[in-house]
């Protein structure tokens, strides 16, 4: 049974663009909050690709990996994930391939099969409409070939890429890749932080599923929570808000940079734009230590999840720092006040 104390947390980054601030902002954020998750401890640091999104500075994700390896010494950088539908997989082979190059045994390799954007910015990447994901069980299958020691008369070949041992995970907020996962024998990532309802479903199905391969001799799951901690209830409560507008302007089809936090969300949306941002960020764990701390306890519980990825978009950089450093007390049991 997984226990906080026996799991490995690690980070998510979608190197958000708060109102008032550049890109150029959001990416230094995104070094500095990597600096100080390898200080805390964290296992690794993944970034995803987003595209036409104001409030999202990390669409050429490979490019910010190897800005986030290269300004840090040991944690694990990688892509939570990259949308393999938008690319060819020669040049993923490729991109990876040279991060692992530049940074051995640091660089990993999450893969959805969504476009991670509107239909207007998917048919500008994929200049056409006609992928619907289901070509990503041979997009990957092409992917992990140009990873693999080139064979005699083999007429492409990834350089950098073949031969290198890059770990594969899939990415997921449904069904389908926890299935393929399992299949494979893959590592598999969930996205609770904006699909709770399927997490339960989805780790079921991919360790029902699993068969051991070279890879993975057993099932590897992580779950990717949005978690804010901060001193008191309140406080936390208040620093969510951030990113529960966030939610709320993607509902509404406005997105843009993130706004500052609100005291009172009621102020902002009716009853049905409520239930709807509750649908999909109702995992979210949100509170004090001593709360966040019970909160996980409860999860881990019910998912076993065998490691906890960690999302917090909060406004202010050094209370999202914090967020993070309490969250790492809690695993490291620093000073952690349990309820009579």
């Amino acid at each position: 049974m997984s226990s906080i104390k026996n799991i490995p947390f690690s980070v998510l980054d979608l190197s958000p663009v708060f109102e008032g601030e550049t890109a150029r902002d959001a990416l230094r954020h995104t070094l500095s909050l990597a600096q100080t998750a390898e200080n805390l401890g964290y296992k690794r640091f993944w970034l995803a690709e987003h595209h036409n999104m104001p409030g999202i500075a990390s669409a050429a994700t490979s490019v910010v990996i190897g800005y986030v390896a290269n300004g840090t010494k040991k944690i694990r950088v990688g892509s939570g994930g990259i949308m393999l539908s938008n690319h060819a997989p020669l040049v993923i082979a490729e991109q990876f391939g040279t991060l692992e190059s530049l940074y051995p045994g640091r660089i990993d390799l999450g893969l959805g099969r969504a476009p991670g954007t509107d239909r207007p910015a998917t048919l500008a990447l994929r200049r056409s409409l006609t992928s619907d994901g289901d070509e990503f069980p041979e997009q990957l299958e092409e992917l992990r070939f140009f990873f693999r020691d080139v064979v005699e008369n083999q007429k492409v070949q990834a350089v950098p890429g073949a031969g290198l041992n890059i770990p594969i995970w899939l990415l997921s907020s449904s069904g389908f890749s926890a299935h393929l996962a399992g299949l494979l024998g893959l590592p598999f990532a969930f996205a609770a932080h904006f699909s709770p309802e399927q997490t339960l479903p989805s780790l079921k199905l991919y360790r029902q599923t699993f068969q051991p391969s070279d890879d993975l001799p057993q099932p590897y799951a992580m779950v990717a929570l949005n978690i804010v901690a901060a001193e008191t209830d309140d406080e936390a409560e208040y620093l969510a808000t951030s990113q529960t507008q966030s939610f709320l302007k993607l509902i509404r089809g406005t997105p843009g940079k993130i706004p500052p936090p609100v005291a009172d969300m009621n102020s902002i949306w009716n009853a049905q734009e409520k239930a709807l941002v509750a649908s999909r960020t109702g995992g979210s764990i949100i509170g004090s230590k001593e709360t966040v701390k019970r909160k996980l306890e409860e999860f881990l519980e019910a998912t076993n999840a065998d490691e906890i990825m960690v999302n917090a978009m909060i406004f202010d950089h050094a209370k999202r720092l914090r967020s993070y450093e309490i969250i790492a007390e809690i695993w490291q049991d620093k000073a952690v006040r349990t309820s009579a």
